[in-house]
């Protein structure tokens, strides 16, 4: 069957894993009772027991018809419990590294009060480097179950800019940016509504969106359409396409059903009352005067993601504005080609990151898996007289969850 093969790989490497940890799970259990001890491992096979039986049986349950509730969480765990078990393993793994050197030197790490050297006996484990890859593993798998309650924590985030070249009509604008909705992993569409509500309770002048309004499919968005219909600005509300949206990650029958959805896809941004740009720009107007908002479909300068987006075609015509706007859902863009080809665009927004959904933000440091792969991952980021923001995301895909990274809704001032 597809994808059986991966799948009894990764069993292989959970079994292997699985017995690591149990000779530690001994080790540091040794000195229980004996009643204890045997419910400890009791409850260690049972619980790895069932995820390993559940990849074996995987292939054969087509998980597919699931409900999708059950079967996001499901995978969530068992990704949560693989990486966590990843993470205690290499603190083992340094421990028994450590041993064998000392066994291949024949000398004792500390050496007792008598000044006796290497006596030709085993090394034994260090108990805190066991503990401490227990705790690791274990922080990391409890971190990941509690963020399954952050998915809808919908945050505000309060941005104000300053361009010495925006009219003064539009001094005082505030506009809100929304990106990443990924329609396709919502279940609790009264969380979602407060998310749109709290959207409504800014009264912004302007409303985009960047990106990813689905996972895959148009019709995701069936029964989120009376939800995001209900956003409005007197300066209109606009989007863009993400590398989601084109339904590229689906095995589609043909080229033609595949065509036939992304024509959904934009029919549902008509529906909702969203203009959707596909590299252009319009005219906003405020007091008699005019700034350009362009956007363009998705581009990126990483190789595993598409380059649908046309700049130059956005961009033709917009030299007469003072201040732009640009709208693309992918932050790589910002470096590859705008700041170097496209100096004149003051303000670019971005999504598509979604801080991985996994990090840390506190006053003064900031982390997360994703900075190794993008240099502006979440945030504001200023380049000259340029300016980035890339926002964490709306929603969610894969891990059905937020750690230290939440959902976001972006309010920006200018000034």
């Amino acid at each position: 069957m597809r994808n059986s093969g991966f799948l009894w790989v990764v069993l292989v490497i959970m079994l292997l894993m699985d017995i690591y940890v149990f000779q530690v799970v001994k080790l540091l259990s040794q000195s229980a009772s004996p009643r204890v001890r045997l419910g400890i491992f009791i409850a260690y096979w049972i619980f790895s027991g069932a995820a390993l039986l559940l990849l074996v049986l995987l292939p054969y349950l087509n998980p597919d018809a699931w409900p999708k509730s059950v079967r996001t969480y499901l995978f969530a765990t068992l990704v949560g419990l693989f990486f966590a078990k990843i993470i205690a393993v290499v603190f083992f793994l340094i421990d028994d590294i450590r041993r064998l050197l000392q066994w291949a030197t024949g000398k004792l790490l500390f050496r007792n009060t008598e000044g006796e050297g290497y006596s030709g006996q085993g090394i034994a484990r260090s108990t805190f480097l066991s503990w401490l890859g227990l705790a690791a593993g274990g922080t990391l798998f409890g971190s990941l179950v509690y963020g399954f309650s952050n998915k809808y924590n919908y945050q505000v985030r309060r941005v104000k800019l300053s361009y010495d070249n925006l009219p003064a009509a539009f001094r005082g604008m505030k506009l809100v940016h929304i990106s990443d909705i990924h329609s396709g992993s919502f279940a609790d569409k009264s969380a979602v509504e407060k998310g749109v509500e709290a959207i409504l309770g800014e009264n912004a002048d302007l409303i985009l969106f960047t990106g990813d309004l689905v996972n895959d499919r148009a019709a995701e968005m069936n029964d989120y359409i009376d939800v995001f219909n209900r956003l409005n600005a007197p300066l209109g509300v606009y989007s863009t396409l993400g590398n989601h949206d084109y339904g590229d990650y689906v095995k589609w029958d043909n080229l033609r059903t595949k065509e036939l959805n992304l024509q959904k896809l934009k029919e549902v941004h008509g529906q909702m009352g969203w203009r959707l740009l596909m590299n252009e720009h319009v005219v906003l107007e405020r007091d008699g005067q005019q700034i350009a908002l362009l956007g363009i479909e998705n581009w990126s300068s990483k190789g595993r993601f598409p380059k649908y987006g046309k700049m130059a075609d956005a961009h033709a015509g917009t030299e007469k504005f003072p201040f732009k706007i640009l709208m693309s859902h992918d932050p790589s863009h910002w470096e590859s080609e705008v700041q170097p080809k496209y100096g004149d665009v003051d303000l670019m927004l971005s999504g598509h990151t979604h801080g991985m959904q996994f990090g840390v933000e506190i006053p003064g440091f900031r982390w997360s898996p994703v900075q190794y792969m993008y240099k502006q991952w979440a945030g504001l980021y200023e380049s000259g007289k340029q300016k980035l923001y890339v926002n964490r995301g709306f929603g969610f895909i894969g891990y059905p969850g937020r750690v230290g990274i939440l959902p976001e809704i972006t309010v920006i001032e200018f000034s």
